[in-house]
Parts: C-alpha cells; structure tokens; sequence
C-alpha cells in the first residue's frame, strides 16, 4: 500500500521503535512508516488502517506493538474476533494487561457480554492503572446493558471517578455513559443532569454529549442549508441530493 513522502517512521513513539531494533533496519523502518499510516487513519478511515496493519503484520508478526496495532485496527473494524486473538498475542509477548478492557470489549462485541463481566472480576483489573479500572467498568456496564440489565449497568458506574468534581481523560466518557445508561432507564431529568456534566468536562469534544442535552432541552437543529432548498419562486421544496442515498 502507498504511504506518503512526508511519513519516515520517526513518528512513532520511542517505546515502539526499540521494539522494532530487533528487526534489520530497513525493515524496521518499513513496519514503522506501515504503524505510522495505521495511527494516522484509525479514527478517519478504519479500512484504511486495517489494510496498512496487515501489511505490518506480514512483515513482523512477532513484534508486540504490531500484533497491538493490528488489533486495534480490527476493532475499528468491529472484527472483534481477529482483534481479541491480536491482543492475546501481544499480551502473551509483553505480560502487560493494559489490553484487559478492550479484550473484553471484544468479548461483548462477540455476543459474550457474560465472558467481558467475567473478565471486569479477574484479578488483572487490579493490576490496571486508574484509567484501565475507568475503561474496565465502562465495559462492565456495558455487558450490563447487553444482558437487559439497566439498574445494574447503572450502579457499576457509579463510582468515586463518578462523583469527583476533577476533570480526568476519562471523565467525559464516564459521565456520558452514566447519563445514558439513565435515560434507557427512564430517568430522563438525572439523564439530563448528567449529560450537562458531560458536556462541562468534554474538552475536546470526544462524545456528542452536547447533543443529546439539546435533544433532551427539545432543541432541533436545522442545517443552514435547508433554506436553500425552498424554491422562492413558488415556495416549493426542492428534492434533497442525498434522498435516494438513506437506507
């Protein structure tokens, strides 16, 4: 696959490059300039990403980061089984368990919510860092929810990181989640508290918590280009292009 002049390999983190010094160095740098194109692409164009992960794992399967790599470009692409045997390879490789909530986000993503909670009391929650434990019961209430289970979803995520008024990475996501789970549940104004904290603490815009408040408020957006679409020679609308285009 085709990678652009201006991406060397340097890009990728420190960590990363030492793993590659096992390999020669022109390898090397072709597996990092591939990792390089999977990080650039995984949020914009998954597929992409994916392509580029296959290519890095052709060329060093036995690298950690790779095996890494190429499992978080199969999640992206809900390939969930492909992704959770990615993950247990590269956790084999290092012993980390840094992978544990997203292997078991697989694990749901598989239709095994049972086998993610499972997963959430293993010990190897503990060894998780605060953000791990954070991602580990966003999963957990995640199973909950896929299992029917809305009031125990609810309790999961209430949590000291729940009800801290500091602002972390993850506080958004929690927020959100613990406002969702409580309009599913019918709870429509403690959903609405709590998807205006989301709001508060989402800085860089990583949920639509916004939205869903101004839903909630019974706020309607309206596209500026709508008006366009009235034909002010007879007041009549205009088909939209994409209409044809809706599933």
């Amino acid at each position: 696959m085709p990678i652009p002049e201006d991406v060397t390999g340097e890009e990728i983190d420190k960590d990363v490059r030492q793993e590659l010094q096992s390999l020669p160095k022109t390898l090397a740098d072709d597996v990092a300039r591939n990792l390089v194109m999977v990080a650039r692409l995984l949020d914009e164009d998954p597929e992409g990403a994916y392509g580029y992960s296959k290519v890095a794992l052709r060329l060093a399967s036995r690298v950690a980061a790779v095996r890494e790599a190429g499992g978080f470009a199969a999640y992206a692409n809900q390939k969930y089984g492909e992704a959770l045997a990615e993950f247990r390879a590269a956790r084999r490789m290092t012993g980390s368990v840094d992978l544990w909530p997203v292997m078991a986000d697989c694990e749901r993503g598989l239709g095994r919510p049972e086998k993610a909670l499972d997963m959430a009391g293993a010990p190897e929650v503990q060894k998780l860092d605060k953000a791990g434990q954070v991602e580990m019961r966003l999963v957990a209430a995640g199973a909950r929810r896929d299992m029917g289970q809305l009031d125990a979803a609810i309790v999961t995520l209430q949590s000291p990181e729940l009800a801290s008024n500091s602002v972390q990475p993850w506080t958004a996501r929690l927020r959100y989640a613990y406002a969702d789970a409580l309009l599913a549940a019918g709870r429509e104004q403690e959903a609405r508290e709590w998807f205006a904290k989301a709001v508060e603490s989402d800085r860089d815009g990583s949920t639509d918590a916004s939205d869903r408040l101004a839903a909630l408020d019974g706020v309607e957006f309206t596209d500026a280009l709508d008006d366009d679409e009235v034909d002010s020679g007879n007041g009549e609308e205009k088909p939209s292009a994409e209409a044809g285009d809706k599933d």
